[in-house]
This record gives C-alpha cells, sequence and structure tokens, in this order.
C-alpha cells in the first residue's frame, strides 16, 4: 500500500459501535481516495430512499491518496453525504489541517452513519476511538468549540478538529463545517447533516505517516515546484488599483489562448482570491445585484472601496493550508471592528466579498469582515448565504416581502446594516430567517408568487460568484457537475492554463482562438470540459488544492506526483479513467436516489434569460441546453438525460465498484 492506508473507521451513532474495515486495494486502483473512496462507499451503502436528515444518510470525512507524501500543495479534505440541498450527491471541499489528521490516525476515511441520541464528538487517539458527550458544547459557536477541544483533548501535540456551528445544529442546509479557526467544507448542506447526526465535532491525534513508492524523486519534484513558486512573485507595479483596469483591458479580449498558469500562483501568493474584488466588476465576471445588475449599477465611485489592498491592510500574518507553499490565506486583525471581543478572523475571500458586497450593492469592507466572521462561527455557506440575502432583498423590492414578515427590517440594496441583521435572523433561524436558512430554492418555494424568478440556483445549489456569461465552460459545470453550482470544476480559462494536451492524448490543444468560438456549442469545447471534470476529479480523489492545479501540467504534474506515491507506473490517459469513473460514480448516486440530471441545468439570469441590459455581459443568453448535451455525450452518458449509458455502467460492474 502506498500513499493509502487501506482501511477506514465506522462510527454507528445510534448505537456507539465503532469498528475498522479494510478496504480491498482494487478500490483505490480503481478511485484512488478522497472523494473516490468517499463516493464508491455512499453509492454502495445508502439506501435509496434515506432521508438526508436521518440514519441511513451516510457523512464522510476523506483524505486524499497524496496527503502525507511529501508532494506540495496537497492538503484537502472532503465531506460526502446525501446531500439535502439537491438530494443527490453531496460534497464539500476544504483545508486547513484536518487532512493529514484523518491519515495519521491510521485510516484514510471516517464515515458516521445512525443519530447519537445526544450531542457528542469523536475523539481518536493513542487510546483509540471513543463518542464523548458534547451537551455543553452544543451551541457553542464553531470556533470557540475547536478552541476549547484543541486544549481539552490534547495528547502529545494538537489535535485536529472539525466542527459545526449553530447552523448546523440547527440544520440549516446551507450549513457546512469548519476547521482550523475558520476554513469551512461550506457546500451541500453537509453542516446540515452532521447537525441532523448530532454530531458536535471529530478530534484527531495521531501520528502514522505515510509509506510512499518513491520518496526521493517526490522529494526532488517538490523542491523543484517550491523553488518556482519562490520565485513567482508580483511586481512592484502590482497594487490593488490595477485590478479593475484588467478588468477593463480583459472586457475587450477578442482571441485567447493557452496561459502560463504560474501567473495565477503569483497572484494567489499576493493576495489570494480577493484579486478579483474589483476587477470581476468591468468584465461582468462578479454577479450584481442578485445577478440581475451589473457595472452601471455598481460603479467604480463605489466597488473601489472593496480594494484588496484594502482589504490587506488589516493583515497580521500570512495563512497556509497543510503541505502549501502558495499561502494564498491571510489572518486579519478586527479587533476595532469588535470592540477587542475578538481579534483575528480569516481573511474574507472573494466570494465572500461578492456574495455580501456586490452581490447586494454592498460597499461597507468592515461590515463584510463582521458578517464573514459571522458565517464563519456559525458555520454557514457564504456563497449560498449571500445569495439568499440578494433573494430576499429582491422579494422585498417587488413587494413578495414586506415589513411585516421582516419584523420591522427595511431591505434596500446597498444596506449592510440590514444584511447583516438579516444574516443573524438566518443563522439564529429567527422570523422569517427561519425561511431564508434553507437556501434560495426552499425560501422560493416556501414564499411562492413569482419569487422564483429570483432565486437563482442550479438543482437546488446557489451557484458561485463568477458568471458564465463571460466564461460559458463555467455554466456547463454548473449545469453538469453532479454537485451543480460548483464553480471550482472547470472554465475555459482554467482549461488554458493546466496544459492538459501535453500527456493526455485525447484533450485539445490550444491555440489561438476566437473568444467567440466559446460560445458555440462543439465537440471541442466539450471535450475540454470533459477533462477538466475528469481532472478535477482525480485531483479531489488525490487531495490536491484546485490552486496548484491551475498552476498547469508543465508546473505541477499530478500524474507524476501519484507515480512517485503509488508506484503504479499509469499513464496521463489511465489516469484520467480514473477521474472519469469517480464522476460517473458521482452521477450514479444522484441518479440512484431519484435526481434527474437536467433538472439541475441553470435557468432564468444566470444563463442569460432575459439577458443582462448592460453591462460587458448585456445580451448574452447562452445555449446551455446544447453545451451540456455535448458535454455528457463525450462522458459516456445519455446526452438527452445526463444518465450514464449502460457500456459505462457495465464497466464499473466489471471492476466491482458497483453491483
Amino acid at each position: 500500500m502506498k500513499g493509502y492506508l487501506g482501511k477506514i473507521l465506522k462510527v454507528d451513532l445510534t448505537t456507539g459501535e465503532i469498528e475498522e474495515e479494510a478496504i480491498p486495494d482494487n478500490v483505490y486502483e480503481n478511485v484512488l481516495s478522497g472523494i473516490g473512496l468517499g463516493a464508491w462507499y455512499l453509492y454502495n451503502q445508502i439506501p435509496a430512499d434515506a432521508d438526508p436528515l436521518g440514519p441511513d444518510n451516510i457523512l464522510g470525512f476523506t483524505s486524499g491518496l497524496l496527503v502525507g507524501s511529501g508532494s506540495l500543495i496537497t492538503g484537502r479534505w472532503m465531506a460526502v453525504c446525501k446531500s439535502p440541498l439537491t438530494g443527490g450527491w453531496g460534497d464539500a471541499n476544504c483545508g486547513g489541517d484536518f487532512a493529514p489528521g484523518i491519515k495519521a490516525c491510521g485510516y484514510d476515511a471516517i464515515f458516521f452513519r445512525g443519530i447519537s441520541p445526544t450531542p457528542v464528538f469523536l475523539q481518536v487517539d493513542k487510546d483509540g476511538a471513543v463518542l464523548r458527550d458534547a451537551t455543553e458544547l452544543w451551541g457553542t459557536d464553531a470556533i470557540e468549540t475547536e478552541d476549547i477541544l484543541r486544549k481539552e483533548c490534547a495528547v502529545g501535540g494538537t489535535p485536529r478538529v472539525v466542527t459545526i456551528g449553530p447552523a448546523g445544529e440547527k440544520k440549516s442546509l446551507i450549513s457546512g463545517i469548519v476547521n482550523d479557526g475558520g476554513r469551512i467544507a461550506a457546500r451541500s448542506g453537509v453542516g446540515a447533516v452532521m447537525g441532523s447526526k448530532q454530531l458536535k465535532a471529530v478530534v484527531l491525534s495521531g501520528n502514522q505517516r505515510t509509506k510512499i513508492a518513491d520518496p526521493k524523486s517526490m522529494k526532488a519534484y517538490s523542491k523543484e515546484f517550491g523553488a518556482k513558486v519562490k520565485q513567482a512573485n508580483a511586481p512592484g507595479f502590482l497594487k490593488g488599483y490595477i485590478f479593475p483596469i484588467l478588468g477593463n483591458l480583459t472586457s475587450k479580449v477578442k482571441s485567447v489562448s493557452a496561459t502560463d498558469g504560474m501567473m495565477s500562483v503569483m497572484l494567489n501568493k499576493s493576495y489570494g482570491t480577493i484579486a478579483v474584488n474589483t476587477m470581476g466588476l468591468p468584465n461582468g465576471d462578479s454577479p450584481v445585484k442578485n445577478w440581475g445588475g451589473s457595472v452601471k449599477d455598481f460603479s467604480f465611485r463605489k466597488y473601489r472601496k472593496l480594494n484588496p489592498d484594502r482589504v490587506l491592510a488589516r493583515k497580521t500574518k500570512n495563512y497556509a493550508c497543510y503541505s502549501c507553499t502558495i499561502q494564498c490565506g491571510d489572518i486579519c486583525d478586527i479587533s476595532d471592528l469588535t470592540d477587542g471581543k475578538i481579534e483575528h478572523t480569516h481573511k474574507p475571500e472573494y466570494e465572500n466579498c461578492c456574495a455580501l458586497g456586490t452581490n447586494l450593492l454592498i460597499n461597507d469592507l468592515d461590515e463584510i469582515f463582521l458578517m464573514s466572521e459571522a458565517l464563519n462561527r456559525a458555520g454557514m455557506d457564504s456563497i449560498s448565504a449571500g445569495s439568499t440575502l440578494g433573494f430576499a432583498f429582491e422579494c422585498f423590492e417587488k413587494g413578495l416581502i414586506t415589513e411585516a414578515d421582516t419584523g420591522g427590517l427595511k431591505l434596500v440594496w446597498g444596506d449592510a446594516k440590514a444584511a447583516s441583521r438579516l444574516l443573524d435572523m438566518m443563522i439564529n433561524r429567527e422570523g422569517i430567517g427561519d425561511i431564508l436558512a434553507d437556501g434560495v430554492k426552499v425560501a422560493s418555494e416556501k414564499i411562492g408568487g413569482n419569487s422564483a424568478l429570483y432565486a437563482n440556483h442550479c438543482g437546488g445549489q446557489e451557484p458561485g460568484m463568477h458568471d458564465p456569461k463571460l466564461d460559458p465552460m463555467l455554466g456547463v459545470h454548473f449545469s453538469a457537475d453532479p454537485t451543480p453550482g460548483r464553480h471550482t470544476i472547470g472554465a475555459g480559462l482554467y482549461y488554458n492554463m493546466m496544459n492538459l494536451w501535453q500527456e493526455v492524448s485525447w484533450a485539445p490543444k490550444v491555440t489561438k482562438y476566437p473568444k467567440s468560438e466559446e460560445y458555440i456549442p462543439s465537440d471541442d469545447e466539450a471535450l475540454k470540459s470533459v477533462a477538466l471534470a475528469c481532472y478535477k476529479m482525480l485531483n479531489d480523489g488525490a487531495g490536491g488544492c484546485f490552486f496548484a492545479l491551475i498552476a498547469g501540467l508543465d508546473h505541477w504534474n499530478l500524474f507524476r506526483m501519484l507515480n512517485d506515491t503509488t508506484g503504479w507506473g499509469l499513464t496521463a490517459d489511465e489516469y484520467m479513467a480514473i477521474g472519469r469513473r469517480i464522476q460517473t460514480l458521482r452521477q450514479l448516486f444522484s441518479v440512484k436516489h431519484g435526481v434527474e440530471p437536467k433538472d439541475a441545468i441553470m435557468r432564468g439570469r444566470v444563463m442569460g434569460d432575459p439577458p443582462l441590459e448592460s453591462g460587458n455581459l448585456k445580451g448574452i443568453t447562452l445555449p446551455i441546453d446544447e453545451m451540456v448535451a455535448l458535454h455528457w455525450k463525450h462522458f459516456g452518458w445519455n446526452e438527452h438525460t445526463g444518465l450514464p449509458e449502460q457500456e459505462i455502467v457495465g464497466e464499473l460492474k466489471e471492476r466491482a465498484l458497483v453491483q
């Protein structure tokens, strides 16, 4: 066994029974660990009629195959379950320090089923695994809970902890799972599943090391990539005021070509994702006013206050996840905003600044810091929460909800205090917040009228804060991924950075081409989107970070690192087949649980129906049905239904992955 431990820990919260299970090598050889192991286990273990918030659902924590291998930027873990938000496959990806904690305890994954009669947390250390009472911790926010458990459960070192906050305890369908002081596995409603099981936290203290096939080669390759990252420094002229200029320039692009992915590494080292805060307004990448507006509604005079330099003005130190040399995160001082009650917070990332800022026409950066910290402590997804706030603001504007519904709160675009108060109501399920706490789809069904027109979602999940009308391939993944609305699967921009065609025989090579071609459904564009999905699933099985992925194959070669770890000696095409299997397993899971894949295809404003009337993306309506059909076809799924064809399913059966 190279790179994986070959066993999992199973916990039945109803009975309190805890046991280990050996996993056949065949599973790892076909779907790796991480998301692949999770998809295989959940597909075969969760019955089709399982209530996502009931005892038959399984919540898993999985660690990638490359975690602990000596490779760089491979410290991701996954939470997996049947999603209460979409009814199908659910997963959430997170960094921090928890992934190596799973493997240090001797497991590739930990799976929970059942429901505990009282709140508990799982502790795993040198003495074994035990469920402990968490009654006194129930109601405590996620960051405070983590602090308490790190001190209480310290055994020869600081333990790794994941926990839920009040949003998860109250089973908000847009709640996530928190680790390392505010890093969140945020999507798919995984926090609600954890809360439904009355599982407050998981605390891990282990010291087992991961063995790999060729540590000498891995060390040399990590040193080589580490040196590249070290040299990828931003030029001195790169300041916050430059980004709106870059946004204006990219809005005028007529042709595109392959790009050196180390440019993204340089940006992420300097700013992290907040570089997009002001760059995304002129070119249309950032959704404005609940996806219904443009830079015309949120002009430079307003959005300049979201300048990333103003965010970094509060920076006290860098933050890096396990094994990361890019260090895209930062810790910031907010003591002056909280009267000293809270001293530090994780920097609000672009998704926060857009969902809670641009999306609501809010440019009060202090309030965005405070709302982000509130979400971290509550354990609530910032993308879904901000999207739901935008939905509520527009419903108020259109008279679908009134002050009588909001308890006297006036929801006016740009009012940061009103947004902050409504967010608190959502976190605490107070008043109308109880309706909004489950996201826009559920809220629109309860509010009724024509509120569905303002509920922007893909199959029940709110899309990431990037407009696919700027990058249509992003819309394909919003619509076709088994966790719909996910912005970290792929896009044309990412494909042009990854250079997959250098080693993957069927990945279309990129030369200079007109930007307009991205808006025309074609076999080449579909093959690109399939390649991205396969590579991303391979990455999630390995525990790699998306920011390393887009550095490009010529800099960060996932195939080589997997071979150094496992000794399998597989080709790039053979590894991409593993990614295809993982994606198909996820799709089969959703189909097994009654999800119609076509129902997740994005509609309304997100696809440009009706089209925007102003801004760089005005007049654009994407031919998304045709694009998705071609994507499904080249995956080996039915192009009309999204159901995997029998030949593809038959292969999985031959490999003993499904029954």
